[in-house]
């Protein structure tokens, strides 16, 4: 176990383990995000495999089971959301299934491109594709751009959930986190009592009514 770690005058301890998983963590995560606009990564399910992971490893200072809960149901929903943008796209300015293919492998071309080809490969790989079944020039660059839109219109759908998964991960296991180190309340420290004297003790074993108002002398009935 690492040593634990300090948060400044909140005087909360989380353990150096519990930061580096964390750190990983969020680092797959993003990576997730870069996914949700490169084709060649899977996206929002890097995110939730990151976060049961993290659930898995840490139990209880892991994210809770809502979170997840709710983290996979918007993984089902990303994942339709992109296959219906691409359709719609397509369809919308006449692309085939040739036209959408050839986005997602003008999409990969692209990336070692820069930019540029990030762009443009999408919409030159649908052409390309709707070209060799045998489209005419212009339908093909009408279907190019139906295909291309369709593509980042899921991108942007999923690169939104995405960052929805990120904040609710990190606030669930941050506050679980904080609340498993907070540390117990202090106990006051016990006050002692001073020993009583002799006259003290005398006047407290006697009965009340032998005790007369006079101070310093304590009279007994005879």
């Amino acid at each position: 176990m690492l040593p634990p770690v300090s948060w400044g005058k909140l005087d909360l301890h989380v353990s150096t383990e519990q930061i580096i998983g964390f750190s990983i963590a969020i680092l797959l995560m993003l990576i997730g995000l870069a996914g949700c606009m490169l084709p060649i990564l899977p996206g929002t399910p890097i995110l939730l495999a990151a976060a049961v992971a993290h659930r898995l490893y840490f139990g209880d200072t892991g994210p809770s089971l809502l979170v997840l809960g709710i983290m996979t149901l918007l993984t089902i929903l990303s994942l339709i959301f992109d296959q219906l943008a691409s359709m719609f796209g397509a369809k919308r300015m006449g692309a085939t299934w040739k036209g959408v293919t050839g986005a997602v492998v003008g999409g990969l071309i692209g990336l070692f491109f820069s930019l540029p080809g990030i762009l443009l490969g999408p919409f030159i790989g649908a052409t390309v594709f709707e070209l060799f079944g045998d489209r005419e020039f212009r339908d093909a660059l009408r279907a190019g751009v139906g295909a291309t839109l369709g593509l980042l219109l899921g991108a942007v759908g999923k690169v939104a959930v995405s960052m929805v998964m990120i904040l609710m991960f990190s606030w669930s296991v941050v506050s679980r986190s904080m609340a498993a180190a907070e540390p117990a309340p202090e106990t006051p420290p016990a006050i002692e009592q001073p020993a009583p004297t002799n006259h003290e003790a005398m006047r407290a074993n006697l009965p009340a009514a032998d005790i007369t108002a006079r101070p310093g002398r304590i009279h007994t009935a005879s």
